[in-house]
């Protein structure tokens, strides 16, 4: 049976940490774990979702949920209160309400302070490990039968209707999700742990529409590593980018850190051209995914070849003249002499970055996608090397579980910054603080413990990387790498609890780190005053124009955003609050209503609101009473299921019953926004109708 451990470090010499693991989150599968009981539960609850599958996309975390309902019982079981549509509702019925929830969040809470949580959803994250580790060799050693049960009951369970797989598990069939995650069962071994008919129905899917000559950019370069897809099928990633001049526009340093990352060592084994092993499986692969025999594809047409279920964002003719103009040209003077001498320079550059940042993430990286590229790069350069056995152990950081399988996390190794952030500004609105000051309590430890302790070494240019000292990630200390709107959130929380009594809460953060986090957070502030995500908005938008991804849009630079300019607003106000003889000026930028990350217009209206309510401004500004009467047009209708993805890729999806939390979040986050603007009773009628 499965259990999750939390700020464990185990004995394994080839992990280590800045803070004694706080925050550390794995799932280990323990064969004497559990009660006959419990096990039962746990294969009730696996049950269930494999009947529910396709009106309810999302697990319930139920394994996580059953294992800390068991180990931290409430305190206290308050009934459940039905509210009727006539009767009052009052103070005593809300605080009721509000105990009974606060209870049950309690017993959620980790022994170190922060919330563990299912944190999946893409498609795409899962295949580049086993992928990896099928090419390394490490596949059985690294994984273990249990861990590939679940890799199969997770792939299975999110197949659509229609036999193909999404993005995302929300999302429609395309070639990405479902190219991948056909290579990825077969590789697992599927026979074993299948579905009958699935694979059958994965593979007509992928023929029908047009093979895997298809499969988005990723996609191929994932193919190609494993030897089921030529790299003469691909546009170039030359390494030899990374030794541009600065001052250059497209140079990858000024480029959003995810992408880059990403693109890094993408662009080390583009040059290696490395192929994994060619096993009777991977020769069977290449007989499954064409629709001709493999030795007739045409990779030259294949290089620019997408699915229409896959084009979001279509090569502009500029991009296609430039890959064409490199792959005729500069790759034939880089596959020789002289040239092949600058290739291994750039080669030896790139590998430079790979090393730092595996090291300043303590190997974790800083998202799933360039974790696996940078393990399969230390590998290729030297399978037995160091910085290979010190990835190993951090895979495991990723893994999550839940009753409809096994996944990868998506974006980093969790949210624990985020969501411990959040639980305490939620927990202290309640006005219960008081009763709840062991929550509190450990929550505020666990804050202070996940800051990072000092800027990465060496030269901050020449890396690439900005300030971090005292900033907060989106997980743990270990991952590294500062968010502004975490940096920002960590900072409105520590300022709220460093109003209540150190008897309840312990001690504040102490000056001098508030001071900085406040430089940190001053120091990403754009010339426009907004604020980006990781660091400063480096490049200009049009160097959007050469996204080699065919999949996501407005992801080559750091673009500024609602949701991190609102937060820093929020907090330096509080800070300037609590310490009003220190000069802080307050630049924002013009409310915009589109929002990124999370359910469109209301999460980016929630945020720019609060933003502007902060700063001293009032229901009478005219982009505030614009924003509302924008979204009392709209009657909260597009509240239905209007999910946004990857940033900003907006899929228009039924409603289900999965779908009901955005109708629950959507009128949430309004009815927050008017309480805010003191004009919640003037619109009261519109929300009792909700």
């Amino acid at each position: 049976m499965w259990r999750l451990k939390v700020a464990d470090g185990g004995n394994d010499p080839y992990i280590y940490s800045t803070n004694n693991f706080v925050g550390r989150q794995i799932w280990e599968f323990d064969a004497d774990y559990g009660t006959p009981e419990e096990r039962a539960e746990v294969e009730a609850a696996r049950e269930n979702f494999w009947k529910n599958r396709f009106p309810v996309k999302p697990s319930c975390d139920l394994l996580w949920r059953m294992q800390f309902a068991r180990g931290n019982p409430c305190a206290a079981n308050l009934p459940q209160i039905k509210v009727q549509d006539l009767e009052e509702v009052t103070e005593k019925v809300v605080t009721t309400t509000l105990r009974r929830s606060l209870n049950f969040y309690s017993t959620m809470q980790a022994h170190d302070g922060h919330w563990p949580g299912d944190n999946g959803g893409p498609m795409f994250l899962l295949p580049g490990l086993v992928i990896t580790l099928h090419i390394t060799g490490a596949l059985n050693v690294v994984l273990s039968i249990e861990h590939q049960r679940e890799m199969c009951r997770y792939l299975f369970n999110h197949q659509n209707e229609d036999g193909g797989w999404g993005l995302h598990i929300e999302g429609p069939s395309t070639m990405f999700g479902t190219v991948l995650s056909y290579v990825t069962l077969r590789l697992l071994g599927e026979e074993g742990f299948g579905v009958e008919g699935a694979m059958e129905k994965g593979r007509k899917w992928i023929l029908d529409h047009g093979g895997a000559t298809a499969i988005p950019s990723w996609g191929k370069m994932w193919l190609s590593v494993l030897g089921a897809y030529e790299w003469y099928g691909n546009n170039p990633l030359p390494p030899e980018v990374w030794l541009c001049p600065y001052i250059l526009p497209i140079h990858p340093g000024r480029m959003w850190c995810h992408f880059r990352m990403v693109y890094l060592p993408m662009s080390y084994i583009y040059g290696k051209s490395f192929v994994g092993p060619i096993t009777p499986i991977i020769i069977s692969l290449r007989n499954e995914l064409y629709i001709v025999p493999y030795q007739e594809v045409d990779w030259n047409q294949a290089r620019n070849q997408c699915a229409k279920e896959d084009l979001y964002y279509p090569h502009p003719l500029v991009q296609d003249i430039l890959w064409e103009s490199l792959h005729k040209v500069l790759e034939p003077i880089l596959g020789h002499w002289p040239g092949n001498k600058l290739r291994e320079k750039a080669l030896c550059t790139v590998m430079q970055h790979v090393h730092y940042e595996d090291e300043n993430t303590r190997y974790i990286c800083i998202g799933p996608v360039n974790k696996v590229l940078n393990m399969l790069c230390c590998w290729i350069e030297d399978p037995n090397s160091e910085a290979f056995k010190l990835h190993i152990p951090r895979i495991f950081y990723y893994l999550g579980i839940a009753e409809d399988g096994m996944k990868m996390q998506v974006r980093s190794n969790g949210t624990q910054l985020w969501d411990t952030c959040f639980a305490v500004q939620a927990i202290i609105s309640t006005n219960l603080c008081e009763e709840y000051g062991l929550t509190l309590r450990k929550a505020h430890q666990f804050i202070k413990n996940s800051q990072v302790l000092e800027d990465c070494p060496g030269d901050l240019k020449f890396w690439y990387r900005h300030i971090s000292k005292r900033a907060w990630p989106f997980s743990t200390a270990d991952h590294g790498w500062a968010v502004s709107d975490c940096t920002a959130e960590g900072l409105k929380a520590v300022l709220l609890l460093s109003k209540l009594p150190l008897e309840t809460v312990g001690e504040p953060l102490d000056m001098e780190k508030l001071f900085d986090v406040v430089n940190v957070i001053l120091s990403l502030q754009n010339a426009d005053g907004g604020f980006a995500t990781y660091e400063l908005t480096r490049s200009y938008r049009w160097v959007e124009l050469i996204n080699p991804t065919e999949t996501f849009g407005d992801v080559v630079i750091d673009y500024p955003c609602v949701e991190c300019t609102s937060s820093t607003i929020q907090a330096l106000t509080s800070f300037k609050k609590l310490y009003p003889s220190l000069c802080v000026q307050l630049i924002y930028s013009t409310f915009d209503r589109y929002g990124s990350w999370g359910v469109c217009f209301t999460y980016g209206a929630w945020f720019g609101i609060k933003g502007l309510i902060a700063a001293g401004n009032t229901y009478e500004l005219p982009c505030i009473r614009k924003a509302c009467d924008y979204l009392l047009s709209k009657e909260l209708a597009w509240w239905l299921g209007r999910v946004i993805i990857m940033r900003t890729r907006c899929t228009q999806i039924s409603l289900k019953i999965s779908h009901i939390m955005s109708i629950l979040l959507g009128l949430c986050w309004f009815s927050l926004m008017l309480d805010r603007l003191g004009e919640i009773q003037t619109h009261y009628t519109v929300l009792q109708g909700y």
